[in-house]
Order: structure tokens, then sequence, then C-alpha cells
């Protein structure tokens, strides 16, 4: 079976693609381990000085699967405090505490937690053309993976809580014009956007970039721990809620 995600070198630039055509990029169990273990192959690269994420087609990163929504359903009923909550899969933040700048050319759709995956790239690029959508209430659970935190912060206050409380679908040339604080270019401009930035970051000495980005992330690091407690709270309540169970199987199809 071919990896879901893998990775290549471009010089001192670091590409991963995003590929898991089967399943859209959604988090299946291989596309997680995949991009897991791609991400801890980088952590032992120290010749990438920077790193640049994409998608296929007209995906980037599609969020949770039908499947994992249940589990997480039936893990507040069961009692497990851990797995009733999305913050339990442990990748959200991967960009974030990669050691190099990471540049998310989200060329394609993402959706719920994807969209929070993407959103904790050092560099941001949406697509005009793509739909970004932070679904979780439309399901009926509150938000998690860190969105309560990255969205506002990326997409500015009123407008990121906008997108957390509507969970509706937003085109990238919308969200660029409302201002939001990411780069947003035409879909086929995106990843060659991505690459001439990271060819940029490539030329300078990789400690110095580390510890910038760890200096410019100190904060949102910190700030984390707060948020994902609140995050999980929300969830052990949210969850246990009947219909949420009955608008997933609904909204994917039983």
């Amino acid at each position: 079976m071919n990896p879901s995600v893998t990775l290549t070198r471009r010089g001192a630039i670091g590409v991963v693609a995003l590929e898991d055509r089967e399943s859209r990029n959604t988090f299946s169990p291989a596309f997680v381990q995949d991009l897991k273990r791609t991400f801890d192959t980088i952590a032992r690269m120290p010749e990438i000085h920077v790193v640049v994420v994409h998608g296929f087609d007209n995906y980037f990163c599609c969020g949770g699967t039908k499947e994992e929504l249940i589990a997480l359903v039936e893990g507040v009923r069961s009692g497990d405090a851990q797995g009733a909550s999305l913050d339990g899969l442990l990748f959200y933040d991967l960009f974030l505490r990669c050691e190099v700048p990471v540049i998310a050319a989200m060329q394609g759709h993402a959706i719920g937690g994807g969209l929070a995956l993407g959103l904790f790239a050092d560099i941001v690029i949406l697509a005009e053309e793509s739909i970004y959508s932070a679904v979780f209430m439309k399901y009926g659970f509150t938000p998690g993976m860190g969105s309560t935190y990255i969205l506002p912060k990326r997409m500015g206050e009123v407008l990121g809580a906008e997108m957390l409380f509507t969970a509706r679908n937003y085109y990238g040339l919308e969200l660029k014009a409302r201002g939001a604080q990411v780069q947003v270019e035409k879909k086929a401009e995106v990843v060659k956007v991505a690459l001439r930035i990271a060819a940029e970051l490539a030329e300078k000495p990789r400690l110095s970039l580390s510890l910038l980005k760890a200096h410019l992330t100190q904060t949102t690091r910190q700030e984390l721990q707060r948020v994902i407690a609140g995050e999980r709270a929300m969830h052990r309540q949210s969850f246990a809620q009947p219909e949420v169970r009955e608008k997933i199987e609904k909204l994917f199809g039983t």
C-alpha cells in the first residue's frame, strides 16, 4: 500500500504531500499514522530548513471520518475522558511543534480538524476557489483540535467566531475580502507561491529559523494548554447529546 503522506526534498525545503485519495485526506488511521511518521522523519533531518505541506486536486485535509466521530460519541458515553475529545488525536499541532517553519499551501478544501491542522502552520496560503469550513457545530458538537484558538487568531476575532458558530462553508475569495489574516491566491498559484516563500527561508541558517519560530510561537504553545482543557470540557457535554450521533449519521449517510 502506498503511503498517504509523502516527503520529498528540494534542497533545504521539505515538501510534504497529503495524498490519501481513497479517503480524501480525512483523518483515517493510516493517514494520521503516515502524517506523524513524516514529521518524525523531518525532525531527524537537519538538512531541512523549511517545510511546505500541500494536498492533492481539490483537497487539502477534510477532518474526521464518520467512524472517528462515532467513536468520540461512544467515548463520552463510556466515560473515557481522553477518548471523548478531538484533542486526544494528538496531531493537530504537528505543524506548530515542528522545529522549522511550516508553510501550509492549502490549495484545496480544508474542513473541520483539517482546517485547524493547516492554520497551525507558520505561514498559511489559501485558494480563492476552495472551501474552508469549521464544520464541528454542523454535527452538533463544540469545536476541538485547538480551533477555538487558531481560527480567531488567523482569521480575525469576529470572522473566526462567525466561522466557529455557523459551521458554514467559506470560499477563500470571501475570506480574503473579509480581511482574513492569511494569504489567499488563485488555486493554481498556491503551491508555487509557497515554494517561492520557502526558497527565501531555505537560504537562512536552520538554527536561526528554529530559534525565531520557538520565540514567535511561545505564547501560542502556552495558551493552547488552557484552550485544549476548555475544549475537552465542552466535548464531555456536547458529545453526550443524543442528537449529535443522529446528525453524524445523517450528514455522513448511514
